[in-house]
């Protein structure tokens, strides 16, 4: 491994680089500026869109303290009171996803449209 470091000087470098340059055209120098100023504007522009602020929310949880005497039928009357909450909950999410579906399938449908 530090046998290759002995060949890596920046001095070389820099005497390749400017030889390089030197044997050049000038309208090869001025697409090659272009071409390297497009690919830094691209690679910003990957930079700055994966930047996505999360916003914060609060995720409490709250407990309910059951006395220990309770009996069968409070439980299971809680329970069904739970299981109509779940249900619900349930049925919100499957029209968000179903919403969230019908988006990309109008993206879709717009990209096929275009021929993609």
């Amino acid at each position: 491994m530090f046998s290759l470091l002995k060949f890596l000087s920046p001095l070389r470098a820099y005497r390749d680089l400017r030889g390089f340059l030197v044997q050049r055209r000038p309208h090869e120098l001025v697409f090659m500026v272009i071409a390297a100023f497009l690919t830094m504007i691209v690679i910003a522009g990957f930079v700055h869109d994966s930047r996505v602020e999360v916003p914060y929310k609060e995720n409490i949880i709250y407990v309910e303290s059951w006395p220990l005497n309770r009996s069968d039928a409070e439980i299971r009357a809680q329970q069904k009171i739970d299981m109509e909450k779940q249900r619900e909950d349930a049925e919100k999410l499957e029209k968000l996803r179903a919403e969230r579906r019908a988006q990309f399938q109008r993206i879709d449908n717009s990209l096929d449209s275009w021929g993609f």
